[in-house]
């Protein structure tokens, strides 16, 4: 009875091993189906934001919350299984249509959250930088209640004037990221670009500092029609500062105005006192006027060595340079009056 007993006792073990091995054919089966199933119905991307700290289980619920289309419990079995259940990182992420939970694991590892841009531009002065920021609805407005003076001392710059401080650039960002961190980003990268310029400025600059570069730079900016002029008006300037001339540079007075400028710069504007008013005042402006680009920067630090102490429009974006007033005149006569 015992070879009887034997041999029954093997085919049942057989015949179970081939039902487990049936039953976890499919299971496989199933997985490999439900892995590759888009977790979201075509239409409009799903939104999601996870919280610093959130668990892998807390992850899964908050993606079906989010409108996904599978359960949150095997969700999160297949972040354990998958071994990157801890890797995955915090942040705000679209999940577009198509997704699969394989896909959806990846990308939440690689941390690639929906970015959006803004770009400021060079030129630009401090009330359109914040203009510019309060229009990006995707962006936290922690400084719309907030003065210039508290912008400044949030960044870590109490007491410093904001304008010019920001590097004319395009910024990505994460959906729903601090306008504060933006502003964090765009002043470290002037001050790495000015750190630049001003180690590199010629050995005869009369600009005393790095301050002084930015506000020269940032007038210079504003000066320039076309940017083959840029280094050669810097170079007026110069000499104008070594000399100790008035600069007499209308857009530091347009600055100075502020919003009661209108469009049209008068003789009268011209004669009353600002600080920035470089017609009454000798020297540069107490701050910048815009945010200068780099090679603004390099003009001011690295002007074209010229004899020239004026220059006017000519009216196609170019200008004409004078070393004498005489000469200048004629140039305004001829480009500013229509005189030959």
């Amino acid at each position: 009875m015992m070879p009887g007993f034997i041999h029954t006792f093997i085919r049942v073990v057989r015949r179970l091993l081939a039902l487990v091995a049936v039953v976890l054919i499919a299971l496989g089966s199933a997985a490999f189906w439900w892995l590759h199933q888009p977790l979201v119905a075509a239409g409009e991307p799903l939104e999601l934001a996870i919280e610093p700290g959130t668990t892998p289980r807390g992850i899964a619920r908050d993606v079906v919350a989010a409108g996904a289309k599978t359960d949150a419990r095997l969700l999160y079995a297949w972040f354990r299984l998958s071994g990157q259940d801890r890797a995955m990182k915090a942040g705000n992420y679209e999940i577009p249509a198509g997704t699969t939970p394989r896909s959806l694991l990846q990308k939440l590892v690689r941390g690639e959250e929906t970015l959006r841009a803004v770009t400021l531009v060079e030129g630009w002065n401090w009330r359109q930088v914040r203009q510019a920021l309060a229009k990006e609805e995707q962006l936290r407005h922690d400084t719309a209640q907030l003065s210039d003076e508290a912008v400044m001392a949030q960044l870590g710059r109490a007491g410093v004037a904001p304008e010019g401080r920001f590097f004319p650039d395009t910024y990505a960002y994460a959906k729903g990221s601090s306008d504060v961190a933006l502003l964090r980003r765009a002043l470290h990268a002037m001050d790495r670009r000015l750190e630049a310029a001003w180690s590199a400025r010629a050995p005869d600059t009369p600009l005393k500092s790095a301050d002084e570069a930015l506000i020269l730079a940032s007038i210079v900016e504003k000066e320039t029609g076309r940017a083959s002029d840029r280094a050669q008006i810097a170079g007026v300037f110069a000499n104008r500062l070594r000399a100790g001339m008035l600069l007499q540079t209308d857009p530091s007075v347009i600055y100075g105005l502020g919003e009661k400028f209108d469009g049209n710069l008068r003789k009268r504007d011209l004669q009353t006192d600002t600080p920035w008013n470089t017609y009454t005042r000798v020297g540069l402006p107490p701050t910048p006027i815009a945010m200068p680009g780099k090679a603004a920067l390099l003009a001011a630090v690295q002007p074209e060595p010229t004899r020239a102490l004026y220059f006017v429009a000519k009216g196609d974006g170019t200008s004409h340079f004078s070393a004498s007033l005489e000469e200048h005149n004629r140039a305004v006569n001829r480009y500013q009056r229509g005189q030959q």
